[in-house]
């Protein structure tokens, strides 16, 4: 009964999604994420694209759709479906489908002076490997993400941030931590502008930490229709991050 209300649900959104009028995510544009579920019977859809410039390769996702439904108060239902592509140098590129994310984020403290103005919530993922790893287009393993986001809202500003711990099975591969925080300033009524520093240990046995920034704005186009942008590059082991960015239009009903 479980495992069927729940595959159900999951026809549900992607049903949803296909049907939904947005144009050709973690909170989007930035790595690091907010613990905000999407209001119950409400949606947020994202295209996107992304790229990552390393010293070897240049990849990320040539074109990508992420859908979040409020299933309940208080619960986000979640799901990325990647275009994604591998352009290293001296080699061909490559373009395909890359890993499913799955997940579900559940806000265990809402904002009240009880908290004094914090929200919480925990959001675990799992990266499921239907990409072509030997192309260089997926991890080729289930990987799974259990974080714990933090929130607080003053005035125009707004702060958040946390982290959690990767599984990431494979040989060569480690488990590892990820750990993000991000502040962001409302200066216009459409447009808020954020920056965020994050850090990431070693996912790799002979792997080095790793360390990075983003600036990034989202701009209110409609109501419906928000512009999201990001770009920044790695601080420590920036070989491997000498530049990316985030461009997506998300759309909210």
């Amino acid at each position: 009964m479980i495992r069927s209300r729940l595959i159900g649900t999951l026809t549900a959104v992607v049903l949803a999604a296909s049907a939904a009028p947005w144009p050709a995510c973690a909170g989007p544009p930035f790595a690091t994420d907010d613990p905000v579920p999407v209001d119950p019977g409400h949606w947020e859809v994202y295209g996107f694209s992304t790229r990552v410039d390393g010293d070897e390769d240049r990849t990320g996702t040539l074109a990508g759709v992420e859908i979040n439904y409020g299933a309940a108060p208080n619960l986000q239902l979640h799901l990325i479906a990647p275009l994604t592509f591998d352009d290293p140098k001296g080699g061909p590129f490559k373009t395909g489908p890359g890993d499913l994310e799955l997940g579900a984020k559940y806000r265990l403290l809402n904002a009240s002076p009880a908290t004094g103005g914090w929200q919480a919530a925990v959001f675990p993922l799992l990266e499921v490997p239907t990409g072509k790893c030997q192309e260089g287009l997926g991890d080729g393993h289930l990987r799974a993400f259990l974080p714990l986001w933090i929130q607080r809202d003053f005035g125009a500003w707004t702060t958040y941030g946390g982290g959690g711990y990767w599984i990431n099975p494979g040989v060569g591969n480690r488990d590892y931590w990820f750990a993000g925080w991000l502040l962001q300033r409302r200066v216009a009524p459409r447009l808020s502008v954020a920056g965020e520093l994050f850090y990431q240990t070693a996912d790799e046995t002979d792997g080095r930490d790793s360390a990075g920034f983003n600036l990034g704005l989202i701009y209110d186009i409609t109501a419906r229709y928000h512009l999201l942008i990001s770009a920044g590059r790695g601080l420590q082991n920036a070989r491997s991050n000498a530049f990316s960015y985030y461009v997506g239009l998300q759309s909210t009903f």
